[in-house]
Parts: structure tokens; C-alpha cells; sequence
């Protein structure tokens, strides 16, 4: 039986809902290993490298498909919870039909700019020629990229996460089955990777696309819509923590490229590549979860249900303590065997990558509850809190620590950075939650 966003929701409901948009973010993960193995492991450490340098770009101009999806989705879902089904429909359509100008628009800005781009990195020609490549193709796909992460978010109000685990599903295996075709038979190298990430980004959007245009019982259809400065506006801010999130991630990845060139050459950038390939892959699970149970709590937001909130909200706190000890434990004892299938071939670069990996994991006891709480005010509507927790946590502090660390703890400092930056937004994040309940009543 279909899971409504009206139920009440019991543990096994919260799973059932939520683990869809879990292996989405798990399978996606995946798909990025076995990519980054292909690279690595046929090409060379120099394209892999190229892949890390180049991907942040492209997370940051992607980053406006989350800021559409999550917070467009959270007014949508709030909307559906006071039963205007036919003005969240308009405010749906109206917000992708924005999105795909938008991607137009960054795909051409994009190729634009690419080669003052990888000029910004001290890096060889042989590397620089690669980067090139890669980023040129990928930029060619900007709206494909954009419109799949909106719709992770939005297949989730429409009652149909499992729909987008399918998606996902076709996306990563096209992406294999083309890495291995195109680098491993054409002999297409760099190119080759890039454009299979392009197609699988291609595929992740028609599906959805062709769903909420023809399909006549979902409670989100594409169709004619009012220009409305003003939703655009709302969801844009109400979404703004999780597009800055997307945004910090990807200037941190480039900080930490900076420092780790500075401290390790070329092998720390490729041993923090590694890590964050493995570390997306644990951290599934928290950022999967705010994806499945945000609409919900914005539902039940809409519809006055306090008692539904509370529930939610406690059992959430419980579910990302488990995983939270079970994730950092497993990642701990896997680090080495993970790390071996990206750099076994040389053993300085895979005992510098599984060193750095067993002191990065530790964060994973915090990073569940800072997600969550974020995602939660987005969620309840208010993009302001979420934002000042989004840009604490995942700018201001890790800038913080990346900077102070590494000249307290010497080249250890690096890895521990995350964990200070993680620990100082867990205290922030219980000051807001415990600042804020009386006016959500979620505890």
C-alpha cells in the first residue's frame, strides 16, 4: 500500500519512505566510485586528478537544481498540506520551466569560461589538457545536470520516491556501461568519461520528465503556469541553505586542492578525491534522508498537524544516531580495502589516502544531526535559519579550520579540519533547535 504524506508515520513508515531516496543517494555514490575507478585506474592518476579539479565547477553551477528542488519543493509539499492542489501545480511547473533557462544560460557561461578556470591551478600541461576536455563536455550538459537534481526532490512530494531510485538507477548503470565503453574500447580517455557522465545526466531527466507530463494520477503535473517573480523568490531563499551548502562544498573542495597541493603535490588532491568518492558514499544515508522526510514535515507543517511534527522529529534524532555509529564504524575498517581499488597500483598514494580517511570518517558522528537540522528549517519553510546554519557550517567554519588546524596538528591538520568544523555547527545547530521550538512546537 502507497505511503501518503498525510499518514502517520511509525519507524517502518519513515524507512519505507525514506529509503528510496536513500539508495538513490547510495546508488549515485556508487556509480561516482566505479566512474573515479575507471578514470584512475585506465587513464591515470592525472585524469583522475583533472576529474577532481573540474567536478567542484560543476557542483557549484548545479547547485541552483537543489536550491529549486528543496526549497521549491518544501512551498509545494506546504501548499499540497492546504489543499490548493491546483496553484502547487502552477508553482511546479513554473519553477522547472525557470530552471531549464537558467541551465541554458550557465551551460554557454560555462564553456565560456573554462580555460580561465583551469588557469586558477598550478598544475602540468598534461594535466591541464585533461581538464580542459573534461570540463568542456560537462558544461555542455549543465541543464540536464540541474533539472536531475531537482527532480529528486520533487519525484519525493509526488508521492514516488521509488521512481526516483529507478532514475537513478538507469542514470548510473548508463554511466558504467559507457565509462567502459568509451574509455576501455573507443579509447576516448578523458573525453569519454566526461561524455558518459553527460548522457547518464541526460537519462536521470527524461524519465521524470516524461512522468509528470503524461501521467495523469500524480498530484504534480507539468503543465500551464502564471510567472510569478514572487514563488520564484520564496523558493529560491527558502532553498538558498541547500544551494550555499552545494556552493561551500564545492569552494572547499577547491581549498582543500589548494592546501593539499601545497602540503602532498598532486597525490593529495587524488588521495582527497578518493575520500570524498568513498565519504559521499557513507554519508548517503544523511543526505538522502532529509530528501525522503522533508516533504512530509512540510505537509504536516501546512496542515497545523503539531503532534505529527513532534513524532517525526523525535524518531528522526534516533534514526540518524544508529546510523550515524553504525557508518562510521563500518567506513573505519573498510578504509584501507576501499582505498585500494582507486590507488593500489602505487603504495605512497594509497597509505596516504586510507591515513587520511580513518581521521576524515570520524566526522560522520556529527554531520547526520547538522544536515538534518538545516534541512528541517528548510523544510518548515524558514530559509533563513537553515541558511545561517548552511553557511556556518559548511563555509565559515570548515574556511575556519582548514586555514587554523593544519598550523596546530602540522599536515595531520588537514583531515582533522572536518572534524572541528562539525563540531562547533552541532553546538550551533542545538542552539538554534532549542531557540526555535517554541515557535515549530517539532519537540
Amino acid at each position: 500500500m502507497a505511503i501518503k504524506l498525510s499518514d502517520k508515520f511509525t519507524y517502518k513508515k519513515i524507512i519505507r519512505f525514506t529509503m528510496p531516496s536513500i539508495f538513490m543517494i547510495l546508488f549515485s555514490s556508487i556509480y561516482g566510485v566505479v566512474d573515479g575507478y575507471f578514470v584512475s585506474n585506465l587513464i591515470g592518476s592525472e585524469a583522475f586528478a583533472s576529474v577532481n579539479l573540474i567536478w567542484p565547477f560543476e557542483m557549484i553551477l548545479g547547485s541552483f537544481g537543489m536550491m529549486i528542488g528543496t526549497g521549491g519543493s518544501a512551498l509545494v509539499s506546504k501548499t499540497l498540506g492546504e489543499k490548493e492542489n491546483k496553484k502547487a501545480n502552477e508553482y511546479f511547473s513554473l519553477l522547472l520551466y525557470f530552471l531549464i533557462l537558467i541551465g541554458i544560460i550557465f551551460s554557454f557561461l560555462g564553456i565560456m569560461f573554462t580555460k580561465n578556470i583551469i588557469l586558477l591551478f598550478d598544475i602540468d600541461n598534461k594535466t591541464r589538457s585533461m581538464s580542459l576536455v573534461y570540463a568542456n563536455v560537462l558544461f555542455l550538459f549543465i541543464p540536464f545536470f540541474i533539472l536531475q537534481n531537482t527532480f529528486q526532490s520533487f519525484l519525493v512530494v509526488a508521492e514516488k520516491p521509488e521512481m526516483g531510485l529507478i532514475t537513478t538507477i538507469i542514470s548510473g548503470v548508463t554511466n558504467l556501461v559507457l565509462d567502459y565503453m568509451f574509455i576501455k574500447i573507443f579509447n576516448l580517455n578523458i573525453f569519454g568519461a566526461a561524455l558518459a557522465t553527460g548522457i547518464s545526466q541526460m537519462m536521470g531527466v527524461i524519465i521524470p520528465l516524461l512522468y509528470f507530463i503524461f501521467n495523469k494520477n500524480s498530484n504534480l503535473r507539468l503543465g500551464k503556469t502564471r510567472c510569478s517573480l514572487n514563488v520564484i523568490i520564496k523558493s529560491s531563499i527558502n532553498g538558498a541553505s541547500e544551494m550555499f551548502s552545494n556552493l561551500s562544498y564545492s569552494f572547499i573542495s577547491i581549498l582543500y586542492n589548494f592546501t593539499l597541493l601545497n602540503l602532498y603535490g598532486i597525490a593529495g588532491v587524488s588521495a582527497y578525491g578518493v575520500i570524498m568518492y568513498i565519504g559521499y558514499m557513507f554519508m548517503a544515508v544523511f543526505f538522502g534522508y532529509p530528501i525522503g522526510i522533508s516533504p512530509v514535515i512540510s505537509y504536516n507543517y501546512g496542515a497545523k498537524n503539531k503532534i505529527e511534527l513532534k513524532n517525526i522529529f523525535k524518531k528522526s534524532i534516533i534514526i540518524i544516531f544508529s546510523f550515524s555509529i553504525v557508518l562510521t564504524c563500518l567506513s573505519f575498517f573498510l578504509s584501507r580495502p576501499l582505498s585500494n581499488i582507486f590507488v593500489g597500483y602505487d603504495e605512497y598514494l594509497l597509505n596516504l589516502t586510507s591515513h587520511g580517511m580513518r581521521i576524515f570518517i570520524m566526522s560522520y558522528l556529527l554531520a547526520g544531526y547538522n544536515i538534518f537540522s538545516s534541512s528541517l528549517f528548510t523544510a518548515l519553510n524558514d530559509g533563513f535559519t537553515s541558511s545561517v546554519i548552511s553557511i556556518f557550517r559548511t563555509f565559515i567554519f570548515q574556511v575556519l579550520c582548514i586555514i587554523v588546524i593544519p598550523k596546530i596538528f602540522g599536515s595531520e591538520g588537514i583531515w582533522l579540519s572536518v572534524i572541528f568544523s562539525e563540531s562547533l555547527s552541532l553546538f550551533m545547530c542545538i542552539y538554534f533547535l532549542l531557540l526555535n521550538n517554541k515557535k515549530y512546537e517539532y519537540m
